[in-house]
């Protein structure tokens, strides 16, 4: 089956929005320190503009997917782009909290509208064999917009100061939106007409009959572990770190924030391939990220001083694992659900690492205003305190793997597919190898 050239273009405006959508997403992290200066508040009060943003983003994915099959995906993404562009011209524009918290509102409920509207579009535009290929290069492309963020934007942000930077961002969606406007259409189909009717029918027991699948709960596990580390690190305390607590300069943070998108970027393909070739040791894929995750930081919260740069390299080299290796939980959701509710099961995954997210933002501030008495002079040793929330989050999801695994693989175990151990697939391994040389 043929591609169009439209459908090309029609997924290369929707990518576009996406990579905008990023941009939004992240750039009140590399602000933060700016931030700090402008409201004159404390670390918590700032973490909470993207807890804000996140708590918006996580609770409208269902509803947005639902509302995606009205009134189609072109009207979404043209709105998500209006809507963004209206919270950072609010953000611009704001000298209080209350009114730049707004703002962050409307940047989440507008971000929540993109990505899914994407999917959609390639979905409906492409034939089903391209749809997985294209469903990763929309996520790993799309992280571009925090490259825009920590470097262009930082650029503009230091040299021409906080009104203009946030006012050139709002620019951007407006011209996405006026791109969505003329090129994007939801079918190949003159006249698409969106599902009518009937979609809220049996929601509740949809969710309750996911929910009780232990294969749902393991992918909202494994998101939980895996996806909060890249999430703090990349939208909010990420940046401050390097700068105010491992004495970076500006262009060197962003720096191993672009080598961080980009190792994410090789490493996700690969994590794909691994996941196909070994459906069966899926878990251990997340908890050789979590190990390096984990890894990765005590290193430097236990290394005395600030950091070499080499240890922060494997930091942002070891955290580029963290996206690719919460879609894991979605492979999951797809494995243990029918299609009919797989949409759910999407949903109450995604969930796992966006709340682990906000969590960790927010606690991270109260310790850091705890130590720092509220001031926004933070050092390094107020950063080794707080960051250890971390681990917090880490034992929980850990404890949530293995729990909800072992009931995964007795429910497969009942329907004949046994999960032999790793030691008996070695042993097997290495017995074969002695016996073919």
């Amino acid at each position: 089956m043929s591609i169009s050239r439209r459908a090309w273009i029609v997924w290369g405006v929707g990518l576009v929005a996406y990579i905008v959508a990023v941009l939004h997403r992240t750039s009140f992290g590399v602000s933060g320190l700016e931030a700090s200066a402008r409201f004159d508040t404390s670390a918590s009060l700032l973490a909470s503009f993207v807890v804000v943003q996140l708590l918006v983003y996580a609770g409208l994915q269902v509803p947005i997917g639902m509302l995606i099959d009205q009134v189609g995906p072109r009207r979404l993404l043209i709105t998500g782009a209006a809507v963004m562009a209206v919270g950072q011209a609010v953000l611009a524009a704001a000298t209080s909290v209350p009114v730049a918290v707004g703002g962050r509102v409307l940047v989440g409920a507008g971000d929540a509208m993109t990505f899914v509207s994407v999917l959609r579009l390639a979905a409906t535009w492409f034939p089903p064999g391209r749809v997985p290929l294209l469903t990763q290069l929309t996520g790993l492309i799309g992280q571009l917009g925090q490259v825009l963020s920590a470097v262009p934007f930082v650029m503009v942000l230091h040299r021409f100061g906080w009104t203009p930077a946030f006012t050139s961002v709002a620019a951007t969606s407006v011209l996405v939106g006026v791109l969505a406007m003329v090129a994007v259409r939801d079918s190949p189909e003159t006249r698409a007409r969106p599902i009518r009717g009937g979609i809220w029918r049996g929601v509740g027991r949809d969710l309750v009959t996911v929910w009780r699948h232990p294969g749902t709960r393991l992918g909202l596990w494994a998101h939980f572990s895996t996806g909060f580390a890249g999430i703090v690190f990349a939208m909010m305390w990420g940046y401050p770190f390097l700068v105010a607590g491992q004495g970076l300069s500006q262009g060197a943070a962003g720096s191993l924030l672009t080598l961080m998108v980009v190792a994410g970027a090789v490493a996700g393909p690969v994590l794909g391939v691994l996941v196909s070739r070994h459906p069966l040791r899926r878990s251990w894929l997340v908890l050789g990220v979590v190990g390096a995750n984990a890894g990765a930081w005590t290193t430097v919260l236990a290394w005395p001083g600030t950091a070499p740069m080499w240890v922060l390299v494997l930091l942002v080299l070891s955290l580029a694992l963290s996206g690719p290796g919460s879609m894991v939980g979605f492979d999951f959701a797809r494995t243990f659900n029918p299609p009919n509710r797989l949409g759910t099961a999407t949903g109450i995954v995604n969930v796992g690492g966006f709340s682990a997210g906000l969590l960790t933002i927010l606690a991270i501030g109260v310790v850091i205003d705890l130590r720092s008495g509220g001031s926004s002079a933070y050092d390094l040793e107020d950063f080794r305190i707080a960051l250890c929330v971390h681990y917090v989050i880490w034992i929980t999801g850990l404890v949530g793997i293995v729990r909800t695994r072992r009931m995964v693989r007795r429910r497969m175990a009942e329907h004949g597919v046994v999960v032999p151990p790793v030691r008996d697939v070695l042993a097997r391994k290495m017995r074969h190898r002695r016996t073919r040389d």
